[in-house]
């Protein structure tokens, strides 16, 4: 594809890196299964070349084995690669697909686009990109609550439901009562029960469910190859990259696809392209995290099923320039943002 012939990011020129920690308020606060934040702790990598800088933004995942510390000192390990400049293929060697990752090669991303005044569109062979229609997720709470803030969000025309406690059939009934117009997908953060998954799916049909994600552990989901998928069931915690991919073919029928994972923009553009050839649909996902963050993921939204790229939506206030939210669209971003 286009991409895979673009002039690649680095001319050998050496490159300077800055890393930092950021702390980002949310909204209130953030409830999955596994609990409950309320700030977004990301890290952000920028590269320079003393004329162009690029930057790139990743959250440090504490279920996947990652650390904010830990992401600083992996990307901080590169400094000795950048007196001869480096590119996406050769950080592919150096980093594991994750958060570190991520930030280095969305920058290197960035970068590449302002040195040769080419957007990271056009350098990844990829048409014009659009606006996509995102989910808007409402936090894990009683049923009642979520009810009220889907009614309370109903200019979103699509919303993400975090479930994964007691009482999940009640939370899925009442907001389907409260926004009945509503497209709905729901996400169990690997919290349900083995003996309730095909009852809970059921009742997801029931109540006009789109996509339910990730019922079940990752690495115990053997059994979704074996039950009624009524809704489809899209890995998340079960996919990292596209190493894992082929393997979750029977259990699950989409892959959310979410930088922070992939290792970056590079690997998370390969996997959308292999999930389309293995017939499993597409959702693009994201941390709780700022614009910059959520830019280089609207190249992988194009062409996906579903698009859940709300992290900004939920913090009390976003980094500038920011991403344009409007009519439950997000907007691509501008160059001065990234890309």
């Amino acid at each position: 594809m286009g991409r895979e012939r673009a002039e690649r990011d680095g001319d050998g020129k050496p490159l300077t890196l800055s890393v930092r920690v950021e702390h980002w308020p949310i909204r209130g606060q953030f409830t999955i299964a596994r609990g409950s934040k309320s700030e977004a702790v990301v890290v952000l990598a920028e590269l320079s070349d003393g004329t162009a800088t690029g930057r790139g933004e990743c959250v440090p995942y504490a279920r996947y084995g990652e650390s904010v510390d830990g992401a600083v000192s992996a990307i901080e390990r590169l400094r000795p690669e950048l007196d001869g400049g480096l590119d996406r293929d050769r950080l592919e060697t150096l980093l594991p697909a994750g958060a570190a990752r991520n930030a280095v090669d969305c920058a290197l991303w960035d970068l590449q686009a302002k040195r040769s005044g080419l957007s990271a569109t056009t350098l990844a062979g990829l048409a014009p990109l659009h606006a996509a229609q995102t989910a808007l997720t409402i936090s894990l709470d009683e049923p009642g609550v979520m009810a009220a803030k889907a009614r309370e969000s109903a200019t979103h025309p699509l919303l993400k439901l975090k479930l994964g406690r007691d009482g999940d059939a009640d939370r899925m009934r009442a907001v389907r009562d409260a926004v009945p117009g509503a497209r709905l997908i729901v996400d169990a953060n690997e919290a349900w029960r083995t003996d309730l998954v095909q009852s809970l799916l059921t009742v997801a049909a029931e109540t006009g469910i789109e996509l339910v994600e990730q019922p079940l552990p990752a690495g115990e989901d053997s059994l979704l190859a074996e039950i009624v998928h009524n809704v489809p069931i899209c890995a998340d915690e079960s996919a990292h990259d596209s190493t894992t991919l082929e393997q979750l073919v029977g259990r699950y029928d989409a892959v959310n696809i979410k930088l922070d994972k992939t290792g970056g923009l590079t690997e998370a553009l390969r996997m959308a392209d292999q999930a389309r050839a293995l017939d499993v649909k597409v959702m693009v996902g994201c941390m709780v995290a700022t614009s910059l963050a959520m830019a280089p993921a609207i190249l992988v939204a194009q062409t996906a099923d579903w698009v859940d790229l709300d992290g900004p939506l939920l913090l009390a206030r976003d980094r500038e320039p920011a991403l344009t939210y409007a009519g439950g669209e997000v907007y691509p971003p501008s160059p001065a943002l990234w890309g």
